[in-house]
């Protein structure tokens, strides 16, 4: 078995060495491993820090550069160059728990033998130790994204550690010339056809920094509006039996958000099931005016894809 890290990064030059060393910790696993990188035009250090992991020959690494297109444009790009049986993403301010590769291991064959699981899904530490969110309800719990999260009240990010096989047979949909899409977008269409496996065990730990994606989430749906808007609008063809009604109030809310900031035409009737096209309907002028109250016009949003990751 073999393991496929892959690294999206841009101008984070000085937090690469703490997911470096994490990896050097585990080198000392009997888990064959290889880091992945994409740089995606950074404008630091990136190159000369990774060039110097390279020369300590300790840790097998692939460097590719490619210009600014976002980090899910770089992992994308990245998948053509796995040859693990394995591939798990982690950011480049993120690293790696000592002993984490043995304990993908010791749940391996769960993915690798099981044609219907697409990913094992591990709990996720931050901030000093702090679980991310909640624990799945019990070790190898098999579910999938989309009811984990909006039927089975899991909260929290996950790290998820995927089937080659099944992993490139996907990728992150990305909308005209918007650089970010939420991950789930693609964990959804994996949905249909397979399963994941919960486990209650940590593999990567990390926080979040004042300039990264999860504390400017606003920022975000600002300038990707686009791939959030399909992504919500797919929602209508999910069943969405079981789903509590705060739940789908989430869903309807976020749909008329994102129509529009996106200033999608037709964003009513483009609801699939009668039920959520009057939910949404009726929802229509409240969720307007608050989404222009709460968006204003601000220039410096849009320089904020332009930030480390």
């Amino acid at each position: 078995m073999k393991i496929s890290v892959l690294t999206a990064t841009y101008n984070r030059a000085e937090d690469l060495e703490k997911l470096y060393t994490s990896l050097v910790v585990n080198a000392s696993s009997s888990v064959d491993f290889e880091w992945l990188i994409m740089d995606d035009g950074s404008t630091d250090k990136t190159k000369l820090v990774i060039d110097n992991f390279i020369k300590q020959k300790i840790v097998k690494i692939e460097y590719h550069y490619q210009e600014n297109q976002g980090k899910m444009s770089a992992i994308n790009n990245l998948m053509q160059y796995v040859t693990g049986d394995i591939v798990v993403e982690c950011d480049s301010d993120d690293y790696f728990s000592t002993g984490a590769f043995d304990i993908i291991k010791k749940h391996a064959d769960k993915l690798l033998n099981d044609e219907t699981v697409y990913a094992l899904a591990f709990i996720r530490k931050i901030d000093g130790g702090k679980i991310s969110g909640n624990k799945f309800p019990e070790d190898n719990h098999r579910s999938d994204m989309f009811s984990l999260y909006f039927k089975e009240k899991i909260t929290g990010e996950k790290t998820l550690v995927f089937k080659t096989d099944i992993r490139k047979k996907y990728k992150h949909i990305l909308e005209a010339d918007e650089k970010f899409v939420t991950e789930a977008r693609m964990y959804h269409k994996m949905d249909q056809d397979y399963d994941i496996i919960g486990i209650n065990e940590v593999i990567v730990e990390g926080s979040y920094k004042k300039d990264g994606y999860t504390k400017n989430i606003n920022r975000i749906f600002e300038v990707a509006p686009l791939g959030y808007y399909e992504y919500f609008k797919d929602m209508f063809k999910l069943d969405l039996k079981g789903v509590s009604f705060s739940k789908k109030m989430y869903i309807y809310k976020h749909y008329i958000l994102f129509a529009n900031l996106a200033a999608r035409e037709n964003a009513i009737k483009n609801v699939e099931g009668f039920f959520n096209r009057f939910m949404v309907f009726i929802l229509w002028i409240p969720g307007t005016i608050a989404t222009k109250r709460k968006f204003k016009k601000d220039k410096k949003m849009v320089d904020f894809m332009d930030e480390g990751y």
